[in-house]
């Protein structure tokens, strides 16, 4: 029986484009992402997801047949694909630390069952820790692939509905005020209210050049501008410092007409507010949606009319995984003082062992002891994807407990891990990659 050498080439790459046209290898590789989201192949779609992957510094692998069949497409279409690159993510108290992304994982429906995955994710994975990175982060379009490789769900979002059956009121009127803007001259402002919403928010995500580029409708699923945007900016009270924005557009749902919030940003809560005020005043409409809301909502404790307010979903956004427990656990806050000894397992390797971690004003350490003392009695254990689902915070060890993933070795243990790592504010992400 062939080998998985024999029968596949693994090829990692940057992209190259030549007057901003992307090479053979490059576009033959985005193509066949596009395939398996079911996204357009165009030229124009391929070209700009190419010039964004190169700004973001994306490395591409791709998995390629060695010897195709004919008629199928050719060796030069790989039949998996990866990708990865770096951006900051809060871990709380401002802190904002490097994590290694990866996107576009795909395996061929007719190549599947090949230990295709295994190899690249564990291939990558290994290249990242190596290179420096502490923690790698996805957002899964299925929940049940990444935890064997020791990711943990560790953002929340849920999909709200907004009918304007009753009055859109608020209990108190946000200071600043709001103007209209035009979406596709945004990008500058955007992208400043955007750090001041990640510099304080634990659990964002720095955004990546395609996401930019939809968000404020330069990029539509085709490539071409999305002329349907629309956007509004909000000012801080008695000055003109932008602290928010939103970008919307307008859409027909049977009978309805139904406003669909695309990205509402703001670095302060009064700027959150007074945006949703701004989208409950406008007229000609029947119900507001968005997809991107967080899981505890201040906009719901605002409202008058909250019943109006309905949960249409709520999903897992962003999964982490661990790769330097030392490195993570020492970059992040924690909110009481202490020290526990934590046990984990991990079949990769990267955190496997027992380590003390000692907290003290707010900062923490972590240090490997030997498992044969006796400090190394552990006072919780947990396999490698549960740290990852508690390091920011956004589940607590005692709902981890509760759901039989952390073993505790007293109550008090466990109280005191819930205090440690407990968020200094809601956990909550709005960047999708």
């Amino acid at each position: 029986m062939a080998s998985f050498d024999d029968d596949y080439d693994i090829r990692t790459f940057t992209p190259v484009l030549v007057n901003g046209t992307p090479d053979a290898a490059t576009r033959d590789w985005i193509a066949a992402t596009r395939i398996a989201f079911h996204q357009d192949g165009g030229d124009e779609s391929i070209a700009q997801d190419a010039r964004g992957a190169a700004a973001d510094g994306r490395v591409l692998t791709g998995v390629y047949a060695t010897h195709p069949l004919p008629g199928a497409l050719g060796a030069d279409w790989p039949v998996g694909t990866y990708a990865g690159y770096t951006k900051t993510i809060n871990v709380g108290g401002g802190a904002l630390l490097d994590a290694y992304l990866i996107s576009d994982v795909t395996v061929r429906p007719t190549h599947k069952r090949k230990g295709m995955l295994r190899r690249l994710m564990t291939e990558r994975l290994r290249a990242a820790a190596d290179s420096g990175l502490a923690i790698a982060a996805l957002t899964a379009s299925e929940s049940g692939i990444y935890r064997r490789f020791g990711f943990g769900p560790a953002t929340r979002l849920r999909s709200v509905v907004i009918r304007h059956e009753k009055r859109f009121a608020l209990h108190l009127t946000p200071t600043g005020h709001t103007e209209l803007a035009e979406a596709h001259s945004l990008s500058d402002i955007a992208r400043e209210v955007f750090a001041g919403f990640h510099a304080t928010t634990p659990g964002s995500i720095d955004r990546q050049h395609q996401l930019w580029q939809r968000r404020i409708g330069l990029q539509g699923d085709s490539g071409k501008p999305d002329d349907t945007m629309r956007a509004a900016i909000h000012y801080a009270e008695g000055s003109d410092a932008i602290d928010g924005y939103v970008t919307y557009r307008m859409k027909e749902v049977g009978d309805d007409d139904v406003l669909e919030v695309v990205d509402l940003v703001a670095s302060s809560p009064n700027a959150y507010l007074g945006l949703w005020a701004f989208i409950g005043s406008v007229d000609l409409v029947d119900r507001i949606t968005s997809r991107s809301a967080p899981v505890v909502d201040p906009l719901l404790q605002a409202m008058v009319e909250s019943r109006t307010l309905e949960t249409d979903g709520e999903w897992d956004h962003v999964w982490l995984r661990i790769l330097d427990p030392i490195a993570a656990l020492s970059a992040r806050p924690y909110a009481a003082d202490g020290q526990l000894t934590l046990r984990v397992h991990d079949s990769l390797g990267f955190c496997e062992g027992v380590y003390e971690l000692t907290a003290a004003r707010g900062a923490g350490t972590l240090r490997q002891v030997d498992a044969s003392t006796g400090a190394a009695v552990a006072d919780l254990e947990l396999d490698a994807a549960t740290l990852a689902s508690l390091y920011l915070g956004g589940t607590s060890a005692q709902v981890l407990a509760e759901a039989g993933l952390v073993t505790a070795r007293t109550p008090e243990a466990l109280a005191l891990a819930t205090g440690l790592f407990a968020p200094d504010r809601p956990v909550y992400g709005i960047t999708y990659f």
